[in-house]
């Protein structure tokens, strides 16, 4: 996706590079990437594209430019311990000098949008987060398992712009005495976040490391993009790019326009039938063949309610048909009964900046077997149509599946 600019110095006439990556809508607010000790290397660019997914226009810098430019390094344990060496002889200050001339870079290009720039650093990088946010006018610094910040808490006086800290539990390098320095002197402070990840060790946020961990990757990223969009931007209606998507799945039945609203490899999970897919060609498949034009003409969404976050709605509502027609997605080799049926439902829908990234959609698959006839509710602790009626209607009576709901009466 990127590029390979050069970056002016601070402190010569020399240059040095860093990796570019532009959003598809060709601009967006600027954010300077810190690499991890093992250069500017595939990993790093990669981080750079998924935040020039998100909607930034990301650099990464060569912060070892003074000592070996260039370098690409992989995760073996002699290309470790190149790694350690040069960490422990990078002139920090020097290196936060470079991050700024980074912004600088930044605000010179055509691309970025706004004066206010981000950084998100991680291992080194994450160090330099810190002082990142004491010595630059960043508007918000992330540092994810950043080290020996707690040996540099006398700059808090100078710090200007938020600072986001993702801290994992088993992370040697930040250990539980570390942390707690840091929980002592800069929970209290408004400008602060700072989370820990139970569990998680060092390196949690790289995809193929060996501590790699999905779930605490998956949160630390969302409060990143919800701190720099706080902060820089971009921002995006959220609801009017949902009601979009919405409107070619269910209205227009457009296929082609329905994945022109997601970032070029989305998926979607249906999760009590685990239907939809993952990839474009596989969710262009599913779409086209198993839901779009499958689902019955009467078949409409009453909604509920919306939470919309930084980059994620949570919809509930409930979606009403007629089984006149085999619904794969929903009721995959069940033949049509014509029954009318009435399903409340959750759908967590999470965005890449300006388009869909993937859908989460539950729903009480017990209560559709019940509404067609699949599923006797006698004896057992299921309903059918009244959980969307009573959702609709809290005076509906309570606790009717209890037997032992009269016993209470009066106590």
């Amino acid at each position: 996706m990127g590029r390979t600019i050069q970056i002016q110095a601070p402190d010569s006439s020399a240059t040095f590079s860093g990796y570019l990556a532009v959003p598809a809508s060709g601009k967006g607010p600027g954010v300077v990437i810190g690499q991890e000790i093992f250069g500017v290397n595939a990993n790093m660019r990669a981080v750079a594209d998924f935040y020039a997914e998100e909607g930034y226009v990301a650099l990464v810098p060569d912060l070892f430019w003074r000592l070996q430019p260039g370098l690409e390094l992989g995760y073996t344990e002699a290309e470790f311990k190149t790694a350690i060496d040069l960490f422990q002889r990078l002139d920090v200050d020097l290196a936060v000098q470079d991050i700024d001339a980074s912004f600088a870079a930044l605000r010179a290009l055509p691309e970025v949008q706004g004066e206010r720039q981000g950084y998100v650093g991680f291992c080194m990088g994450g160090k330099l987060a810190w002082l990142t946010a004491t010595r630059t006018q960043a508007a918000c610094s992330v540092g994810y398992y950043g080290m020996g910040i707690e040996h540099l808490l006398h700059e808090a006086e100078h710090l200007k712009g938020r600072f986001v800290l993702h801290m994992a539990e088993n992370d040697a390098y930040c250990d539980a005495s570390a942390r707690a320095q840091l929980t002592e002197h800069l929970a209290s402070n408004d400008k602060v976040e700072l989370y820990l990840y139970p569990g998680a060790d060092h390196a949690f946020a790289r995809a193929g490391s060996e501590h790699f961990d999905k779930s605490a990757s998956l949160m630390a990223h969302e409060r990143s993009i919800a701190a720099l969009k706080r902060e820089i931007g971009p921002n995006f209606n959220l609801s009017a790019l949902w009601e979009d998507h919405i409107k070619h799945e269910f209205d227009t039945r457009d296929v082609p326009a329905t994945m022109a609203t997601m970032v070029a490899q989305p998926y979607v999970n249906h999760i009590p039938t685990m239907t939809g897919g993952v990839g474009a060609e596989e969710l262009s498949r599913f779409y086209q063949h198993h839901f779009v034009h499958g689902n019955p003409p009467d078949m409409k969404l009453i909604p509920i309610s919306r939470t919309i976050g930084a980059l994620q709605i949570v919809d509930e509502f409930i979606l009403c048909f007629t089984h006149t027609t085999e619904i794969d997605w929903l009721l995959p080799n069940v033949a049509p009964t014509g029954k009318p049926v009435e399903i409340p439902m959750i759908g967590v829908v999470k965005f890449r900046g300006d388009k869909l990234y993937h859908e989460h959609i539950y729903w009480d698959q017990a209560s559709v077997l019940v509404q067609i006839g699949l599923l006797d509710p006698e004896g057992l602790p299921v309903a059918g149509v009244a959980t969307a009626r009573k959702l609709l209607d809290e005076g509906l009576p309570s606790n009717t599946l209890m037997q032992r709901w009269s016993d209470s009466a009066g106590q």
